[in-house]
């Protein structure tokens, strides 16, 4: 059985690697073929023909897209992920500057959503059909309809402009962890209300399918209470497609948190994408969507093996397996 897991886990990580190496060989190709001279963007239409030929040699695209991918992928294995054409500054050490911000905000909003998602599906699950389930599957639906950047200006709206309670734009540059606390909370909040929509409806859905199941039928008929058949067996079962959601769903977030991060005006991978994109500097863009994808897949990773630890009955299978049978 150990040998099968580390087969499984060895092609996991083959899978991860090669879902990295296939992105990177996709953006690399794209950023080769989009309209537009990064030439004439970062040096101004005053340039003169040899600075924008010097400035291309610079950045290697007058190089075939082969040897372009290739030089990217020698120099991260090297530790080395370029460095930023305008600013001379390595872009490892630019990503390192922001990605905590964007990895803050991130697990602050799905946290949000999980410790307020799950209880209302619970809720709407064994209330299925009363009114406040209604009421739950209106607002649960409006939460997933509405926009992450309109929720982030009507909570910007609202709290800092008109109500004056929460600061209006940026983190907090003086280490202060309640100013930080204070300016995380609109942020946070606007990219996490989608989700505790979606998790709501999903959680209870998967209650309602669980709850029917023959191993739920049996522990009522021996007796034990509904709390515990809820919260113990029915629960379990029922967060694992939840989890699997939320494993997917990182780069849905991580996206959402470009637009966040620009609304509120928050340093963060986000914004140095964007800005990098606009100015057509490749390096930072590759840099920064390298982070991103490996952010992404390691988190798919750790939620696809994580399982075993949250339903016995893929442990048994394992075992199963392992025994050859």
């Amino acid at each position: 059985m150990r040998h099968d897991a580390l087969s499984y886990l060895a092609s996991r990580l083959l899978t991860t690697l090669l879902i990295v190496v296939g992105a990177m060989v996709l953006l690399i190709t794209l950023s080769a073929v989009v309209p537009g001279d990064p030439a004439t963007v970062l040096l101004g239409p005053q340039a003169t023909p040899e600075a924008s030929r010097r400035f291309i040699a610079e950045m290697g695209l007058d190089q075939p897209i082969p040897l372009r991918i290739w030089r990217f992928f020698s120099q991260v294995v090297r530790g080395d992920l370029g460095t930023d054409v305008i600013t001379g500054q390595p872009v490892a050490r630019m990503i390192a500057a922001v990605v905590p911000y964007t990895l803050i905000l991130t697990t602050v909003a799905i946290l949000l959503a999980v410790v307020t998602g799950i209880p209302l599906g619970i809720y709407a699950a064994i209330h299925r059909g009363s009114a406040m389930d209604n009421v739950l599957a209106f607002v649960s639906v409006a939460f997933i309809a509405v926009p992450g950047f309109v929720v982030a200006i009507f909570l910007l709206l609202v709290f800092s402009v008109w109500l004056d309670w929460l600061p209006v734009l940026g983190a907090s540059r003086t280490g202060d962890f309640w100013d930080e606390v204070r300016r995380m909370v609109l942020p946070s909040v606007a990219l996490a209300l989608g989700w505790v929509g979606f998790i709501a409806r999903l959680v209870r859905t998967s209650m309602l399918e669980v709850m029917g199941e023959p191993h739920i039928r049996t522990a009522r008929a021996y007796g034990l209470s509904e709390r515990l058949i809820t919260y113990k067996y029915a629960l379990k079962n029922a967060c694992i497609p939840t989890l699997t959601i939320l494993g997917m769903g990182i780069g849905r977030l991580l996206g959402g948190a470009v637009l966040i991060e620009i609304v509120f005006a928050r340093p963060g991978l986000g914004r140095l994408i964007y800005g990098a994109i606009s100015d057509r500097n490749y390096p930072v863009v590759q840099g920064a969507v390298l982070v991103v994808v490996v952010i992404f897949v390691l988190v798919n990773l750790v939620v696809d093996l994580s399982y075993s630890a949250i339903d016995p009955r893929i442990r048994h299978a394992d075992a199963r397996q392992g025994d050859g049978r």
